[in-house]
């Protein structure tokens, strides 16, 4: 018993060296923060691209999405780690993650973007344009509000898949999570019984909120659709 995976006694290690996590979790949080702000700006930028009329822009956006969606996350960060090592830029593995993630999530929530805002017609756009608004005006003030509720409960998914893989990160020792729990349990208790499970709740305790949040807002979304369409069939 006393040599079992979920033993007493590792547990007792765990809590003694609760600070390691509790580092480790605010890594996770700084570095979810911080790429999901890079990647924002990013998904925002190629969705506009991608959604626009200029076919060089659109070109740029096409390449952007296909290739980070198409090569795994984890070749992309040690690239980036050794690459960046080898051109001499000193970067600190936190912020290697920042960047990694947020380039590559910012090629999906680029899709998401761009799915919002072609699924707005174009007969508004063309009426804003009609009425004296700039393309970018037109965007701004008209399209992008309206995109943005079609476009939230996808957006949310991204960010729970951002913070998930934060534990790539683990594979340059870069202080999140999962390279916190796997060190620690790898250094003389071998206790990966504690460690991971601790590991897991604590990335439940950031993504099921969010997870949340999405499915009732979607479902929230339905219900108003599903009663404006009460009222036509009624009329």
């Amino acid at each position: 018993m006393n040599s079992g995976v979920f033993a007493p006694w590792r547990w007792e290690a765990l809590w003694n060296s609760r600070q390691e996590f509790i580092d480790a979790f605010f890594v996770t949080v700084e570095v979810s923060v911080f790429a999901l702000i890079l990647a924002l700006i990013l998904g925002i930028t190629f969705g506009l691209f991608s959604s626009g009329n200029n076919k060089i822009l659109k070109g740029i956006a096409r390449v952007y999405v296909e290739f980070f969606q198409n090569t795994p996350l984890v070749l992309q960060v040690l690239f980036m780690y050794y690459g960046l090592l080898y051109a001499g830029v000193d970067l600190s593995k936190e912020q290697i993650g920042i960047i990694g993630l947020g380039v590559y999530t910012g090629a999906y929530i680029s899709e998401v973007v761009r799915t919002g805002i072609t699924s707005i017609p174009y007969g508004q756009t063309e009426a804003a344009l009609s009425q004296g608004f700039t393309h970018l005006q037109a965007m701004t003030y008209i399209i992008l509000p309206q995109s943005v509720k079609i476009a939230l409960p996808p957006l949310v998914n991204q960010m729970v898949a951002l913070i998930k893989n934060t534990s790539v990160l683990a594979m340059i020792a870069g202080g999140d999570l999962m390279y916190r729990s796997n060190a620690w349990a790898s250094n003389g208790t071998l206790s990966y019984g504690p460690a991971y499970l601790t590991c897991g709740i604590l990335f439940f305790c950031l993504c099921f909120p969010l997870t949340y949040f999405a499915k009732r807002y979607e479902q929230k979304l339905k219900n108003r659709a599903a009663a404006s369409n009460k009222e036509v069939s009624a009329e």
